[in-house]
C-alpha cells in the first residue's frame, strides 16, 4: 500500500491541510479535529483502499485505518506542516461539552496508548516472575522493573508533554512545570510531612507521581498564561522572559492551589467509582462489558481512560479495564464464528483476518468490516461481552496497568481476580463463536453467486478511455496500482490529451485536482480512471474536467483534458490506468490488445461473471 498516497488523498478530502486544527492517532484511527466538518467527504474517503470507515464522535473527525495506522500518520505529517505546531490554532472541537471533553481526553492519551500498553505487559510479567519465585532483589529485576515503573513514576511529565501538544503551550515549560511536582526534594517534603511555605503562605503538599489530573490541570492553566505573555513581550525578549515567568508563577501556583484542587478531584473520582462498583460488581461487569464496544465505535471509550489511569494511581490496580477485556474477546470471536459460518470467500477473508487483529487487542476490522455489517454477529458479541465481564466484574478482576485488552496483555492481570479474568476473557470469545455458528446471520446478503467457469458469460465490455497503447495494469510504474490492491483493469500509454467514457453510467467522483474520475457503469462495474503517476502534486495544473458528478455519460463522451506533454515536461509519467474497483463482484476480467496501439473507443477489456 502507497501510505502517501493514502494520506494525500485523505488530507485533501477532510478539506485540505488549512482544514486541519489537530492531527493524533490512537492504535487504529486517525483522530483529526477540524474546522469545519462540512468541507470533510466521508463518503469519498470510505471507498478508499486501506480506509476501514470514518466515524464522527465526541469533536473529532475520525479515520479508522487498523494496525498500519501508524505508517499513514507519519505520511500524512511529513508531507505537511501539521506535525511541527504550526497547525491552526483556530476553533476546537464542535459538539458539546462532552465531545470536547472527548477531544481533549483523546488528544492527550492517544499518543502514549502504545507507551503504556508496552510498560504494563512489562509490569505483568514482572508480576508472573516474582510468583514463580523471582528474587525482587535481584539486579535483573531492579533494572526491569525500573523500566516498567518509570513511566508510570513520571506519568506527571509525560502526561504534560501530551498535554502541551493538545493546549498549544510550550511541551518543554510543561515538562518542567510537572517535573518540579515529583522533584525530590518536594516528595522528601511530602513523604517527611514537612511545613512549607512560599511568601509566607502555606504549601498543601500531596503525592503528585504517578496521577493524573493535577499535570493536565496545570499544563491548561499553563497555556493559558503563556500566551498571555508571548503577546505582551518583544520578540527580543520574549523567548527568555515567557518561560522565566511562566515557571516562577505556575510552579508555586500548581503547589499551592491547581494540584491540592485536582488532587482532591482526583480523590473524589476513584471513591464515586469504587462506591459505583461495590454496589454490584457483577452487574457492573455486565454493562461495561456490553456496552464498551459501543462505546468505541463512536469513540467515547476515551472518556474512561482517565478513570483507569486513576484507578491504578489510587488503588494500585483497575477493575475498570479488566470488565472490559472480555467484549474484546467477544466481537473475536464473533468474526471467527462468521469465518466458518459463511459460504461468501471475501467474507472469509475479512472475517479470518479481523479475528487475528481482534487477537492482539484491535477490533475496528471485526466490528466495523464483518460484525456490524452482519448485524446478527456484533449483537452476540455484546451479549458474550457482558457475559465475560459479569464474570470478570464478580472474580475481582483488575489491571496493573491501561493497557490494550488483547492475549499478550493477560499478564497486566495477574493478581486478585486474575483466573476470573482468564475465564471472563475466553468464554465471552468462545461464547460469541458458538453462537455465531447456531443463531448465524442472513447470508443471502452477503455470499457471491458461483457460476461454473465453463459457464462465463460476458457481462461488460470496456473500451478504451484515449488513444495509446495498452498496457498490462502491473506494469505500471506505482506499485499500489501495478499491485492490484485497489482491483484489477488496464492501462493505456496516452498519445492523446482527452479521456473519454469507457463505459455508459454516471460520474460517482471527480478528483479535487481532476486527475481523477470516478464511474458506476450501467451494468454494475465501479471504475476508477486515474491519469499519470504522482500527478496529485500538480494541484489540478494541466487538467480540465469536462464531466461533472453525478453526470450521466455515454460510452465516448469527453471527461478530462489534460496537457499530456506539459505535464511529461514537468518529469510525471502519464498513463492512464483503468481500474475496475469492484472486481470482486466478477469472476474474471480479460484484457485484449495488451502492447498494441489502439483508438479511443476500441473495445480492450471484457468483465466476466
Amino acid at each position: 500500500m502507497d501510505y502517501q498516497e493514502l494520506g494525500t488523498t485523505i488530507i485533501k478530502n477532510v478539506g485540505g491541510e488549512a482544514n486541519v486544527i489537530d492531527l493524533i492517532h490512537c492504535a487504529t484511527r486517525l483522530r483529526f479535529t477540524l474546522k469545519d466538518k462540512k468541507k470533510a467527504n466521508k463518503a469519498e474517503i470510505e471507498q478508499l483502499d486501506g480506509v476501514i470507515t470514518v466515524v464522527e464522535s465526541g469533536g473529532q473527525f475520525q479515520v479508522v485505518i487498523g494496525n498500519n495506522v501508524g505508517y499513514v500518520f507519519d505520511s500524512i505529517m511529513d508531507m505537511t506542516s501539521l506535525g511541527n505546531g504550526t497547525a491552526s490554532e483556530e476553533g476546537g472541537a464542535e459538539g458539546n461539552l462532552f465531545d470536547k471533553f472527548v477531544d481533549m481526553i483523546s488528544g492527550i492519551f492517544s499518543p502514549i496508548l502504545g507507551l503504556l500498553a508496552g510498560t504494563g505487559v512489562l509490569k505483568g510479567l514482572l508480576a508472573v516472575a516474582i510468583s514463580l519465585g523471582m528474587n525482587p532483589k535481584d539486579g535483573t529485576y531492579i533494572i526491569l522493573n525500573a523500566a516498567a515503573d518509570s513511566m508510570f513514576y513520571f506519568l506527571p511529565i509525560i502526561l504534560a508533554i501530551s498535554a502541551a501538544r493538545k493546549f498549544k503551550a510550550s511541551q518543554y515549560i510543561a515538562a518542567a512545570l510537572a517535573g518540579a511536582l515529583i522533584y525530590p526534594d518536594i516528595v522528601a517534603a511530602y513523604t517527611a510531612n514537612t511545613h512549607l511555605t512560599f511568601l509566607g503562605i502555606p504549601v498543601i503538599l500531596a503525592k503528585y507521581s504517578s496521577t493524573v489530573i493535577p499535570a493536565i490541570l496545570a499544563v491548561w492553566v499553563l497555556s493559558k498564561l503563556q500566551h498571555f505573555f508571548e503577546s505582551k513581550f518583544h520578540e527580543s525578549v520574549r523567548n527568555l522572559l515567557t518561560p522565566f515567568f511562566c515557571l516562577v508563577i505556575m510552579v508555586p501556583l500548581t503547589l499551592m492551589v491547581v494540584g491540592p484542587i485536582a488532587t482532591y478531584a482526583s480523590a473524589m473520582l476513584a471513591s464515586g467509582y469504587l462506591w459505583v462498583y461495590k454496589l454490584s460488581p457483577l452487574v457492573s461487569g455486565a454493562i461495561m462489558g456490553a456496552g464498551w464496544q459501543v462505546l468505541v465505535i463512536f469513540g467515547l471509550h476515551w472518556g474512561f481512560v482517565p478513570v483507569m489511569l486513576n484507578n491504578i494511581s489510587s488503588f494500585g490496580r483497575d477493575t475498570l479495564g479488566a470488565m472490559v477485556g472480555p467484549a474484546v474477546a467477544a466481537q473475536t470471536g464473533a468474526a471467527l464464528g462468521v469465518f466458518f459460518k459463511t459460504r461468501n470467500t471475501k467474507m472469509k477473508g475479512l472475517s479470518i483476518s479481523a479475528f487475528v487483529s481482534g487477537l492482539f487487542g484491535i477490533t475496528e476490522p471485526a466490528v466495523y468490516g464483518v460484525n456490524l455489517k452482519l448485524k446478527r454477529p456484533f449483537i452476540i458479541g455484546i451479549i458474550s461481552g457482558g457475559v465475560g465481564g459479569a464474570i470478570a466484574g464478580a472474580s475481582g478482576s483488575a489491571a496493573l496497568a491501561v493497557a490494550t485488552r488483547s492475549i499478550l496483555t493477560i499478564p497486566v492481570y495477574m493478581g486478585h481476580g486474575f483466573v476470573g479474568y482468564v475465564i471472563g476473557y475466553f468464554f465471552a470469545m468462545v461464547l460469541a463463536f458458538v453462537l455465531t455458528l447456531v443463531f448465524g446471520f442472513k447470508e443471502e446478503a452477503t455470499v457471491e453467486k458461483e457460476v461454473p467457469v465453463n459457464d462465463l458469460i460476458k457481462r461488460e465490455m470496456l473500451v478504451s478511455p484515449i488513444a495509446g497503447t495498452v498496457a498490462p495494469l502491473n506494469t505500471v510504474a506505482d506499485k499500489t496500482f501495478a499491485s492490484e490492491a485497489l482491483g484489477r483493469g488496464f492501462a493505456v500509454v496516452p498519445s492523446d490529451n482527452t479521456v473519454y467514457a469507457p463505459a455508459n453510467g454516471i460520474i460517482t467522483m471527480l478528483f479535487p485536482t481532476n486527475h481523477a474520475v470516478g464511474i458506476k457503469t450501467d451494468d454494475g462495474a465501479e471504475l476508477l480512471i486515474h491519469i499519470g503517476i504522482d500527478t496529485v502534486k500538480l494541484e489540478g495544473e494541466g487538467f480540465e474536467a469536462l464531466a461533472k458528478v453525478n453526470q450521466v455519460v455515454k460510452k465516448g463522451d469527453p471527461l478530462i483534458k489534460f496537457d499530456n506533454q506539459a505535464i511529461q515536461d514537468k518529469g510525471f509519467d502519464t498513463t492512464v490506468m483503468v481500474i475496475v474497483t469492484n472486481t470482486n463482484n466478477y469472476l474474471d476480467i480479460i484484457n485484449s490488445h495488451e502492447n498494441e496501439v489502439v483508438t479511443s473507443g476500441q473495445d480492450v477489456s471484457a468483465l466476466m461473471i
